[in-house]
């Protein structure tokens, strides 16, 4: 495995391995992974990059020490630091505006991201782990892990994604409502149950290693296959069904020449791995 030197932020790790298997931790432990303004700036920055790198098909994501994240960093973030006393409301609202956008930019880099991303939640995930657990394709989770959108007790509606997302990830109205308007906690079973999150583990070093197995499987398909899918899964999504269809016939008109489907096919038949060359 390798730390790469392309990878260098102060608050995320990144582990590439030779599989094509990629490990981005959140690295602010002491915090709990709390997100500050330069955690934010890694993160966008760290899947904006690797979205490039021809040796990763595949992503893990999970936060350092006892948290997945907690959230915002209320002790670091304040209105009154994006204000400036001097200038007027026009001005201040739009470093705001740019602030609040700057946020959702990091989760979306996650979802816009090339490679599909497999997300291993372990106990706290709250807040702005909502936010971001729900930008990724896959959501693996521990026994005692717990889920919260939480913005509305700090007296603010969640601007940076949830809202947008959950209830794309769930599709029940009445408990996304009742989440976001609630705030209450979200235990592991309750997600696991109404599909937030897809596989329950005992324990961190198992939700780990169940992640590591599907990045895994993932990066053994052939990588035209895999961003396709990802990248037709989220253009349907967000699209309706003779949309949808409609695109993939672009889409697949151009991928459908790729040397990977006759190296599927021969591999199919003589019951051995493919061996596919990076994109």
């Amino acid at each position: 495995m390798t730390s790469s030197p392309n990878y260098q932020y102060e608050t995320v790790k990144v582990t590439v391995y030779p599989d094509g298997v990629a490990h981005v931790e959140l690295n602010r432990p002491k915090k709990l992974n709390a997100f500050n303004d330069e955690m934010v700036r890694d993160v966008r920055a760290v899947f904006r990059d690797i979205a490039h790198d021809k040796n990763v098909r595949a992503i893990v994501l999970s936060g350092a020490g006892r948290a997945t994240t907690s959230g915002l960093d209320l002790a670091e973030q304040s209105l009154s630091s994006l204000t400036d006393p001097d200038a007027d409301i026009a001005r201040n609202v739009y470093a705001t505006r740019k602030h609040i956008r700057d946020f959702q930019d990091a989760f979306t880099a996650i979802e816009e991201c090339e490679q599909p991303v497999i997300v291993a939640a372990h106990n706290v995930c709250i807040g702005a782990g909502v936010d971001m657990i729900t930008a990724c394709d896959i959501r693996y989770g521990t026994k005692d892990s717990y889920y919260s959108v939480k913005e509305v007790d700090v007296g603010l509606a969640a601007d940076v994604g949830s809202l947008q997302r959950l209830q794309k990830v769930i599709g029940n109205q009445s408990l996304v409502r009742e989440w976001c308007l609630t705030g209450r906690k979200i235990d592991a079973n309750e997600a696991y149950q109404t599909g937030l999150i897809s596989k329950l583990t005992d324990t961190k070093e198992q939700v780990l290693e169940e992640a590591f197995k599907t990045a895994r499987v993932i990066a053994s398909k052939s990588p035209v296959a895999v961003l396709g899918t990802k990248h037709l899964l989220n253009y349907s999504r967000d699209h309706s069904v003779a949309e949808g269809l409609k695109y993939t016939v672009t889409w697949s008109s151009a991928m459908l020449n790729t040397e990977d489907i006759p190296l599927s096919v021969q591999a199919f038949m003589e019951k051995k791995p493919a061996k596919f060359s990076k994109l």
